[in-house]
């Protein structure tokens, strides 16, 4: 799963300074009671650190009104897109300054055990990673063929409400505020370009081939035009029909004149952070950001060969079994080159994950106690996206009404395998990032930072887990996925922190990845323009899945015959996405509670 990352240090304040709540006034007692009476109250942690909760989401919705669609937070309006000026950029920075002096007056071991406990491990993570990931700068270099606006806004616009007059006038509002949107980035970009600051030229050539595609599109075809498809008011129609050909086509032929005649002669030939201003420091931060951990790259690159060589040894019993053969590019060879491991259309593809789904489902709810109502989809990639190197990925809806959809890539079925459909498939849909995700929107009685909350350990963590729980549950229809699914986990851990760290060249980085059989040369080279322009997230789903794999032997070791899987799962998912240490002391605190021997020293 990818995700659209509007989750950065780029929100206003105008809301946030509107609702101040200081810790001060919940710590002190009434000024009438006596010296002794003063000394025994207790600061009011909880109610401190909900309000600082509420003052930050208060900011978040400010800056960004379309959190509401993948998370459910509820917004005022729906009349305008993010802002993204460097002087909003800035003032939330002073924002975020303010609500950490006042979080740190907050003891928090003091809330183990409540649900302020989770708030509070939110926030913090919330803050302390975004903090650290001013020193990037990002907004000077926010070209992304992975998350970049062109690719959020167009799930805004499927997501728009249109069913009232309102709606529809909050609609033409919001759209046509999108040249100004473009000027802005435009004006970060310049910046970045004057300062140092370029993606690498292969990305923008994606990037590129995104905007031609919404831009030849004809206007009823538009992502932008999505908001009228649901409408049948014929007046809201032709409205949206001429904002799309009078205003936003202009802006963004506008915009990729930009990038061709601006931009282009800038973009850099490196893919490496490193050659970016700052660009060490700027990685450590990307690595706490997605993997809540205060690792180095160094310990995350040892820790990914530690894991590739394990998953190995698997491999080579697995190959022995089925192929006669330990050798290992000798098995991954012949998982490969097996015909019946191979698709005869785009067709076949679609049709064999479309089929897989209610498999999936079926098998998955042995092992949990809830399962949530919500149904998963799977559909193709849109037109515009189509070969530009986008990796199959899952959208959440907030609306338990409307499904999740898993979004596959077709133009790859010549070298996608059964074995590596069905693995994607579960990490996206059962139980993978739909359960979880759906689950966690359906939580009760839970503060909103929970829903705004985002880390790609805990989300790509559970993903990763989820294929090792898919072959538990008999999930896979091809001992093919047996051998695919241990050959890429980990490989991340060591190709990201490679390229970015430790001088890998492009080269050297495409026959890494495609040596694991899961990649031709094609998906290898979008594989390598992804870790370009997202570091440090390839990372995060062995940091989160390697987490997660130890919780669950450590409860079945201290619990013994008390161990219930279905339990385990609940723990794990019962507070939605968690910073990492979180996790972890409540998984723990159950083990404890429920008669656990204690954990070996």
């Amino acid at each position: 799963m990818h995700r659209t990352r509007f989750a950065l240090p780029l929100r206003s304040i105008a809301v946030a300074l509107g609702s101040a709540l200081l810790l001060s006034a919940c710590a002190t007692s009434p000024s009438h009671k006596s010296g002794k009476e003063a000394a025994a109250a207790k600061p009011d942690y909880s109610a401190a650190v909900n309000g600082l909760a509420d003052r930050y989401v208060a900011a978040v919705i400010d800056f960004d009104p379309t959190v509401t669609y993948m998370t459910g937070v509820p917004v005022p309006s729906h009349d305008r897109l993010p802002r993204n000026s460097a002087d909003e950029i800035a003032a939330f920075a002073a924002v975020e300054d303010e609500l950490l002096a006042e979080l740190a007056k907050v003891d928090g071991a003091s809330l183990r055990g409540t649900p302020a406990a989770t708030t509070y491990a939110v926030l913090r993570e919330s803050l302390e990673a975004s903090k650290g990931l001013r020193i990037c700068h990002q907004e000077r270099w926010s070209l992304s063929h992975m998350g970049g606006w062109q690719l959020g806004f167009a799930e805004v616009a499927d997501n728009q409400p249109v069913d009232t007059p309102e709606a529809r006038a909050e609609a033409i509002a919001r759209w046509s505020s999108l040249p100004g949107y473009i000027d802005n980035d435009m004006a970060n970009l310049r910046q970045g370009l004057a300062t140092g600051y370029a993606v690498p030229k292969s990305v923008l050539a994606r990037v590129l081939k995104q905007f031609d595609g919404m831009i030849a599109a004809k206007a009823e075809d538009s992502p932008f035009y999505a908001p009228a498809k649901r409408s049948d008011d014929k007046e809201f129609k032709a409205a949206m029909k001429k904002l799309v050909n009078e205003q936003i086509k202009p802006a963004l032929k506008k915009y990729r004149d930009f990038l061709v005649k601006e931009y282009k002669p800038k973009a850099r030939d490196t893919l490496a952070l490193s050659a970016l201003p700052d660009g060490a420091a700027c990685y450590q931060a990307q690595l706490r950001y997605f993997t809540t951990l205060d690792r180095t790259p160094q310990q995350v690159f040892d820790l990914g060969k530690q894991t590739v060589e394990a998953n190995e040894a698997t491999v080579a019993d697995l190959g022995e079994k089925l192929f006669k053969t330990r050798d290992i590019k000798s098995i991954i060879a012949k998982v490969d080159k097996a015909k019946d491991n191979h698709f005869k259309s785009e067709k076949e593809l679609l049709e064999f994950s479309r089929g897989g789904l209610d498999r999936a489902k079926n098998l998955s709810s042995a092992l949990f106690e809830q399962m949530p109502e919500q149904p998963a989809v799977v559909e193709p990639m849109p037109a515009y996206q189509r070969g530009s190197g986008i990796s199959a990925h899952y959208i959440p809806s907030a609306d338990p009404s409307k499904p999740g959809e898993y979004r596959i890539p077709l133009e790859t079925w010549k070298k996608e395998t059964k074995g590596g459909a069905e693995i994607t498939l579960v990490h996206e849909t059962w139980p993978g990032h739909h359960l979880q995700i759906a689950l966690a929107n359906g939580l009760p009685a839970r503060h909103l930072i929970n829903k705004l909350s985002f880390n790609s350990a805990y989300l790509e963590g559970w993903g990763r887990y989820s294929e090792r729980l898919a072959e538990e549950a008999g999930i896979y229809e091809t001992e093919y996925a047996k051998i695919s699914r241990r050959i890429w986990p980990a490989r991340g851990m060591v190709v990201d922190p490679g390229i970015h760290m430790f001088g890998w060249t492009r080269k050297q980085a495409i026959a890494y990845i495609i040596a694991t059989g899961r990649f031709d040369p094609t998906t290898a080279e979008a594989t390598v323009d992804r870790i370009a322009v997202m570091p440090g997230q390839l990372t995060s789903y062995d940091s989160g899945g390697l987490e997660i794999f130890a919780l669950r032997q450590e409860a079945e070791q201290r619990l013994g015959d008390k161990f219930d899987v279905r339990q385990f799962h609940s723990r794990v998912l019962e507070n939605g996405v968690l910073p990492l240490a979180a996790l972890r002391e409540n998984v723990e605190a159950w083990i404890t509670a429920n008669g656990g021997a204690p954990a070996a020293q």
